[in-house]
């Protein structure tokens, strides 16, 4: 049932910014690549080149990209890039790195030496960009032999992990702020001042591949910080086995069961618990999760539910985000948002590993 979900989405599926090389689409690619690994099936590796193929061309230039935005979102999707490359021997795919790693190579940093999450977020370090960050340039440099940015990679966690971390709560701050100019951030800690379940989300997932990837040697520093954290994170798991919107608010007016960020505690948690960082991982999370976000849709078909649509800090859309609870449930919910349909493609294959 779930696969036939994911192929039906894959074939439908319409570019998130419409046809713009961007993190959204990432989330799809990681997916279906995920599921490919997991089951060797050709349908899987078949939509990802499609897809992907919209937004490359022949000379490996990428759809309405700049690496001059300085944007550490747009750099997720190159992850499909590396796995193409390996499993087609394509060089247009390689050549595609190429200009986002000249992203890379000149992205301003915090002056701790982490990557402003944008261009136009100067000084911010964000979960969100700890994840997209990683996920292309880990793959990358394993790949092609480049130690020095596996390095880096680690420095900046270890950096972005202390800076945003709360430990009245355990859990980590959406943001910091080292200028601590932004309204929405506090003026001591320089972090943003609630807990929005995706963003812990986003750390989950850098946290356990990382870990996979570099192996338990170099992982080491950050293990028991990685336990603590899952601990903390399924200390806040609700009755029927979701996580809330604002992680730690079961008070909250307004606070719900969001879709995306439960399937992605629950991939991050189902890979912890192979790696032996999480050693109390919950039975039947994958059919909890399903059983939970996934319905019949009207006319047809699943769909996945209750996923916030986007949430963010600092200005937007003509409003200012401050980053309260009141601000992350007053978001819009919708369905079948890549957002979640992604990570939820992609705990259903580590399940299956």
């Amino acid at each position: 049932m779930l696969n036939d979900y994911f192929d039906a989405y894959a074939s439908a599926y319409k570019p998130y910014k419409q046809g713009a090389w961007c993190y959204e689409d990432g989330l799809l690619y990681r997916g279906l690549e995920m599921l490919h690994r997991a089951s060797a099936e050709d349908r899987w590796l078949e939509h990802l080149t499609r897809l992907v193929d919209k937004q490359v061309s022949s000379g490996g230039e990428l759809a309405g990209y700049s690496p001059a935005e300085f944007n550490i979102d747009h750099v997720k999707s190159g992850q499909a890039l590396v796995y193409l490359h390996q499993q087609t021997g394509q060089q247009r795919y390689f050549d595609a790195t190429v200009p986002l790693m000249k992203q890379l190579d000149n992205h301003p940093r915090t002056r701790s030496g982490v990557y402003w999450h944008k261009l136009t977020y100067p000084w911010q370090i964000w979960l969100d960009g700890l994840y997209m960050a990683s996920s292309f340039r880990l793959p990358y440099a394993l790949s092609y032999g480049r130690d020095d940015i596996v390095q880096d990679i680690l420095k900046q966690l270890a950096t972005g992990l202390e800076e945003n971390f709360v430990p009245a709560a355990g859990l980590y701050a959406h943001a910091y702020d080292e200028s601590r100019l932004q309204p929405w951030c506090d003026p001591e800690t320089g972090q943003s001042p609630a807990f929005w379940s995706r963003a812990q989300g986003w750390l989950a997932m850098c946290l356990v591949e990382v870990a996979e990837q570099v192996g338990a040697e170099a992982f080491a520093p950050f293990a028991k910080q990685t336990t603590d954290f899952f601990d903390v994170i399924l200390s806040h798991r609700q009755g029927d086995g979701l996580w809330l919107q604002v992680t730690d608010m079961p008070e909250l007016p307004g606070n719900y069961q969001e879709g995306s960020a439960s399937a992605m505690f629950s991939y991050a948690l189902i890979k912890a618990g192979k790696l032996g960082l999480c050693s109390a991982v919950p039975a039947g999370l994958v059919e909890t999760l399903v059983q939970q976000t996934v319905r019949q849709r009207a006319g047809g078909g699943l769909e996945m539910f209750d996923i916030c649509e986007v949430a963010g800090l600092g200005g937007f859309g003509g409003r200012y985000r401050d980053g309260s609870p009141e601000y992350y449930v007053g978001e819009s919910r919708v369905a079948n948002e890549v957002k979640g349909v992604g990570p939820l493609m992609m705990c259903v294959a580590q399940a299956a590993m």
